[in-house]
């Protein structure tokens, strides 16, 4: 009796013994690397934002500029003194707003498609097809609006209407570059919602368009209303395509068939230029690359807010 009571007091011994923790060098090992890519990728973008700050106050504490006439002012000429970013500001949100008239509603009809009505093979057809539009370079895009797309335009509404480079090509090209974004992240958010929602409005005698519309897509609003808003800072901080076909001229206008240079698209005309670095010229790049960070950070903590307030969640 004794020998079994020890017996099983070693067992218990040897059990506790098992379960207490172990040195484990690997996955201590992988979580310091872990740990040192997230920290590196904070340090960058801090290191981004000092960067941007110190140079755009360089350039808003000249003597030659207020932030009033830099925020207000609507002419943009730095070479004669005239600072107002109003012009680069519009015609950068006129590009965005025709790129986000030809992805939103088409990105939209794509998801609910692939996700209601496509079958496995048509499925799987179409979302490669999608992603190698994503992976087109965006200097190709720049060119097909400008060879392809302007020369349309200029035929069905004429030359004396439509400029060679115009917001107009840009912003349709635009809109074929993160349609792919649009309507990926949607799919993903309308895949998500439970299949018991759907059969519950199958069993109420609801149309499979009844159900797309009326059930799946307000379930899922919380992921569309964040594909819409990144697919919308990804249309106000593209470069190349802006820089191609919308043309170098710094001007107000409302007019989406002339020509007007976009905040992103004076930066790659600066930068590339032979400006001197210490001109007013090359200064002013790190002011416009400041207020297009504050632009598209706004926009990216309105996402989160929005998939936050209207994120459904079902057991």
């Amino acid at each position: 009796m004794a020998e079994f009571s020890m017996q099983q007091t070693n067992d218990h011994s040897f059990q506790a013994n098992s379960l207490l923790k172990r040195p484990r060098i690997g996955e201590s090992i992988i979580q310091a690397v872990l740990f040192f890519c997230g920290a590196l990728s904070i340090l960058t973008t801090i290191a981004i934002v000092v960067v941007l700050v110190y140079q755009a106050s360089l350039f808003l504490l000249e003597p030659e500029v207020t932030l009033f006439e830099f925020l207000t002012g609507t002419s943009w000429q730095p070479k004669i003194g005239e600072f107002g970013v109003l012009p680069l500001v519009a015609a950068t949100l006129m590009t965005t707003l025709i790129a986000m008239s030809v992805a939103l509603p088409l990105g939209i009809m794509v998801a609910i498609y692939l996700s209601e009505y496509a079958s496995p093979k048509t499925r799987g057809t179409i979302k490669p097809i999608l992603e190698i539009l994503a992976g087109i370079p965006t200097v190709v895009y720049g060119y097909f609006a400008l060879t392809f797309i302007t020369p349309i335009l200029r035929g069905g509404l004429g030359e004396g209407v439509v400029n060679i480079y115009n917001t107009t090509s840009a912003g349709l090209a635009m809109g074929i570059l993160i349609l792919p974004l649009i309507s990926t992240m949607t799919e993903d958010a309308l895949s998500a919602v439970p299949r018991s929602l759907r059969e519950g409005a199958y069993g109420l005698g609801a149309t499979k368009l009844e159900v797309a519309v009326k059930v799946v897509v307000p379930a899922a609003i919380s992921g569309i209303a964040a594909a819409v808003l990144i697919g919308l800072s990804r249309a106000i901080g593209e470069t190349m395509i802006v820089a191609i076909a919308a043309g170098a001229t710094p001007q107000l206008t409302a007019n989406p068939f002339k020509p007007a240079e976009t905040m992103t698209g004076y930066i790659v005309r600066i930068s590339g230029g032979d400006l001197s670095y210490d001109s007013m010229d090359y200064e002013s790049i790190y002011a416009i690359a400041l207020l297009l960070f504050i632009i598209t950070l706004c926009l990216n903590l309105i996402s989160q807010r929005i998939v936050r307030r209207y994120r459904e969640r079902y057991e």
